[in-house]
């Protein structure tokens, strides 16, 4: 990405990246509750999570960057930090504790996250299905109900959760088209060059 694209207020936006030279970012199941810990910690005050995956050596979120008015601190940003600050300190404190757990050093993500702003529903929703049919894409599973690691079953569950939930199934008008669209096979290649991802 030769111009790192702003955070805006109030936009979405697909936020994905992965290990320095293409290393693991997760090893066992500590790793991954810890860095959804973080998120929540870091990501969750000025933003909103509509879907997400973690894979073993790469992330995808789809975010919306919080209006003005719904950050902390009375609508300002904490410490008057930019947006992106709070991505950076929430990569630094997982990079840190991976390190320090494993005895390594030096950069754990590529240097700068990427993030594609999304202004229509139908990138939404392609978006979304690109992000759950990710371990399915990469072998780890058949279907996506199957992968522990995705948003994929909280969406489709009762249970409460931080997830946009009713956002994301508005996006699909309901449950059932909602998962038809995911158990249906796509080239994936296909997809991601439709959301520029290549």
């Amino acid at each position: 990405m030769s111009k790192t694209e702003l955070l805006d207020p109030g936009n979405y936006y697909h936020i994905y990246n992965r290990g320095i030279n293409g290393c693991d970012l997760f090893t066992d199941n500590k790793n991954f509750e810890y860095f959804i810990k973080l998120f929540e910690k870091y990501l969750l005050p000025v933003s909103d999570i509509y879907a997400w995956v973690l894979m073993k050596n790469h992330f995808h979120f789809l975010l919306r960057i919080h209006e003005e008015n719904e950050f902390p601190e009375r609508g300002k940003l904490k410490g008057n930090k930019p947006v992106h600050q709070y991505f950076s300190n929430f990569f630094n404190a997982y990079t840190k504790a991976f390190n320090k757990r494993y005895d390594r050093t030096g950069s754990l993500f590529e240097k700068n996250f990427h993030r594609k702003h999304i202004k229509d529903t139908r990138y939404l929703q392609n978006v979304v299905i690109y992000i759950h049919q990710n371990p399915v894409h990469h072998s780890f599973c058949e279907r996506a109900s199957d992968y522990p690691w995705s948003s994929y079953n909280t969406i489709v569950a009762l249970n409460d959760t931080k997830i946009k939930r009713n956002t994301v199934i508005g996006w699909f008008n309901d449950v059932g088209n909602f998962i038809d669209c995911h158990d249906k096979k796509r080239e994936f290649i296909k997809i991601e060059k439709w959301l520029e991802l290549t």
